[in-house]
């Protein structure tokens, strides 16, 4: 997602990248999960990005059909494709074949986007969904589409899976396209991009900064070939020393270092939410703290690594509400977290005092989410039950991942499209009942949050522990009929949504009634009047205010008798 751009000026003069700092993705291998799955994750992140199910049914259209394209970050209309005789249905960003895509946006050289392009990373993913039945067709369908159409976005890494295989594909512009002697634009200049398949066993991540550095180089793409692990545009390098980026031997060619080069902002913005993820699962991970920090860019981190134990879907869930907890970037250790301990800060992202350039952590778990989450592939079930999509709107810390099958034919209508929007306030709507929740316990945010998560957990637990009895109902529908499988997937798929958002909704109203006025207020069996707490402040907080102002508040001392 590329939504948040820092001040120009101040981007430069701290020499941060001018990546926007706003998704993370992870990546599970069949053989790094804890029940044979494989996931992939994928945090929306933008303060104008409204939270919402997409849902794309399957179609059959005539040859010759043409589709609009539309910018996803800014609804710009790009120009026209033509349209696949038969699209796939897409439930959020996971399609009835459990492919899964998610992205990051890394930005890099700047000069190579592609403005006269007519795909965008948008179009690509949702493009794609409808269109590949294994991640290894969805590269394919990639290159295709940007070779045919030309990419029109900056620099961007994507998460690819399905059932078995999990790949990390970056891929950066050529720059504008050029007209020809008769004057026509040229839209298929292209891009560059490899891709890498995860090893069994391994997890991988990207949050906004290329992350692929040097790869085996590749005659020639066998896409269906199971044993090529890497594919690439031809010129992925070739173009590299025509623009004068790279002037060693092929062998050392790095793609990150080369068309986004890493910098103090990538590797404290970026790299340091995907080491965050790293950091818990593998006890190793420590050694490249002071690069996540951006203290030491030489100490690069792998692109995957092996976690100590196998980790479960919950998990994953729970790496996505990452705040750097237990680190030096804790982001409740330090003033900016308030006397309540908060774990967000308010942006801009860079501050300045004096003459000095300062920086707000950004985590993993942010409050500009618009949606996250969590793409499961089972391949041991028939496609339409195997897939699942956790699906949460919001802060990931006071999400609920919901279970969102992709079989499924129809969304809630508390995530579907159109009920609300970012400046339209809906009652009914996901968004803004988990918005009101959040943005109150930011107030007071150490209290609020021990009454939140209760609930959260017992709703994530229950769905967790409900899958393999909805996925046995299902599997035994399936083998007689299919259409009243997807029916009964759809019912349970819609019940979970509606009671994740009411009960959301009676959450809200219980802690603005405890917490009013500042107040912590519990109900004291047969009085009228409940029992009122007013605990104040934290004695850091209380000696903050003292070491600004010294005597301002000081009462005088008692008279001596």
């Amino acid at each position: 997602m590329k939504k948040i751009i820092l001040v120009l000026s101040l981007v430069i003069g701290l020499g941060f990248s001018q990546s926007s700092f706003s998704c993370t993705n992870l990546l599970v291998t069949k053989g790094a999960s804890a029940d044979g799955s494989t996931m992939v994750t994928y945090h929306a992140d933008s303060h104008v990005l409204y939270g919402e199910l997409y849902y794309r049914p399957a179609a059959d259209y005539p040859a010759g059909t043409l589709v609009d394209i539309y910018e996803w970050d800014t609804g710009k209309y790009l120009g026209k494709m033509k349209q696949a005789l038969h699209t796939f249905s897409v439930v959020g960003n996971q399609n009835e074949y459990q492919v899964t895509i998610g992205e990051t946006t890394y930005t890099g050289r700047e000069e190579l986007q592609d403005t006269t392009g007519l795909v965008d990373y948008g179009t690509l993913i949702y493009t794609t969904l409808q269109r590949a039945k294994t991640a290894r067709e969805a590269i394919k369908i990639f290159s295709e589409l940007v070779s045919e159409y030309g990419y029109y976005s900056t620099g961007e890494s994507f998460s690819i899976s399905d059932p078995n295989e999990v790949w990390i594909l970056e891929m950066i512009g050529k720059g504008p396209g050029k007209k020809d002697a008769k004057g026509k634009l040229d839209y298929s200049k292209g891009a560059v991009w490899v891709a890498i398949q995860i090893p069994d066993g391994y997890i991988s991540g990207h949050a906004n900064h290329a992350r692929i550095t040097t790869f085996a180089f590749q005659k020639k793409n066998n896409f269906f070939d199971p044993k090529q692990t890497v594919f690439h545009s031809a010129d992925v390098i070739t173009f590299a020393k025509k623009m004068g980026y790279f002037k060693g031997e092929d062998k050392d060619f790095s793609f990150s270092d080369t068309y986004a080069p890493l910098d103090f902002g990538g590797a404290r913005f970026c790299e340091a939410r995907v080491w965050a993820m790293f950091n818990r699962v593998n006890k190793d991970m420590g050694k490249y703290e002071d690069y996540a920090m951006g203290h030491n860019l030489n100490n690069r981190m792998p692109l995957y690594i092996k976690p100590d134990k196998k980790i479960s879907v919950h998990d994953v869930m729970e790496l996505m509400r990452d705040y750097y907890q237990g680190t030096k970037m804790d982001m409740t250790q330090d003033i900016g977290a308030g006397p309540y301990k908060c774990i967000v800060r308010w942006r801009p992202m860079t501050w300045k005092v004096d003459t000095t350039n300062y920086i707000h952590e950004r985590a993993i778990s942010t409050q500009q989410t618009g949606f996250s989450f969590v793409g499961q592939g089972r391949s041991w079930l028939p496609n339409p039950i195997g897939g699942i999509l956790w699906f949460g709107v919001d802060d990931s810390y006071t999400t609920v991942y919901t279970p969102m099958y992709c079989g499924i034919t129809k969304v809630p209508e508390s995530f579907a499209v159109g009920n609300g929007s970012m400046m339209e306030f809906s009652e009914t709507a996901a968004f803004w009942a988990f918005n009101q929740v959040s943005n109150y316990a930011y107030t007071r945010y150490s209290d609020m949050i021990q009454d939140i998560q209760p609930v959260q957990r017992e709703l994530e637990k229950k769905y967790i522990d409900n899958t393999p009895n909805i996925d046995k109902e299902a599997e035994a529908l399936y083998k007689t009929d299919p259409k009243k499988a997807l029916e009964f997937l759809t019912n349970y798929s819609i019940k979970s949504g509606n009671e994740t958002v009411k009960r959301w909704k009676q959450l809200y109203a219980f802690l603005f009634t405890k917490y009013l006025d500042g107040n912590i207020k519990t109900i004291v069996p047969g009085q009228r009047n409940p029992k009122v707490k007013q605990p104040g402040y934290n004695e850091e907080y209380y000696k903050q205010i003292i070491k600004q102002n010294p005597d301002k508040f000081k009462m005088p001392s008692a008279p001596s008798h």
